[in-house]
């Protein structure tokens, strides 16, 4: 469903007058999951900025957090309080416990989620067990993947790929999302 560039207007210009405190803020508009090694300096930390540029408010761990924070309260706390999650998929993803219960969240939630393939296929991953998490959690990590896989996304090649075009499919994403959300909860 395509959404006008005057509804999208509209919707951040409620947005930014209509959160005027702090206290009635919520933490993020977007949460952004992603596997630091591969992305934080890169994919994510572009979609971090550009949306910060858009007036919405994402997460993103090395940015929201201060010395002292615990992990999961505040990581668990901003997707539990999120509109939308972007998954930034890369090659060693699946390797992360944190990638991977992040998403797990985000899925069990019922977040919007909108992934990103960077340089990697969406069939090449695959959650591996290297004997660090339970039966259940393998389950429940391999559940998320599965549905992130079956969602459409986007796919980006970072050697070939054009990063202004990027940012705006993928901010045009969020926003299409972001209202779409905001519209189901007006009912």
């Amino acid at each position: 469903m395509q959404r006008s560039p005057a509804l999208v207007r509209n919707f951040l210009r409620q947005g930014s007058n209509q959160f005027l405190t702090v206290k009635s803020r919520p933490p993020c508009d977007v949460f952004i999951n992603h596997r630091g090694i591969d992305t934080k300096r890169t994919v994510a930390g572009l979609l971090f900025y550009h949306f910060s540029r858009l007036n919405l408010h994402p997460f993103l761990d090395s940015k929201n957090m201060k010395p002292g924070d615990k992990l999961f309260d505040k990581i668990d706390a901003a997707i539990h309080k999120c509109k939308v999650g972007v998954a930034v998929f890369s090659p060693h993803y699946c390797e992360s416990y944190f990638c991977l219960h992040e998403l797990a969240l985000l899925m069990e939630s019922k977040k919007r989620v909108i992934p990103v393939f960077c340089n990697v296929k969406p069939s090449h991953l695959k959650v591996r067990d290297n004997g660090t998490c339970s039966a259940v959690e393998l389950q429940r990590f391999s559940w998320a993947l599965e549905e992130a896989k079956y969602t459409v996304g986007l796919t980006f090649d970072s050697s070939k790929g054009d990063w202004s075009e990027f940012l705006r499919e993928a901010s045009d994403a969020v926003l299409q999302n972001l209202v779409e959300v905001e519209e189901e909860g007006a009912y």
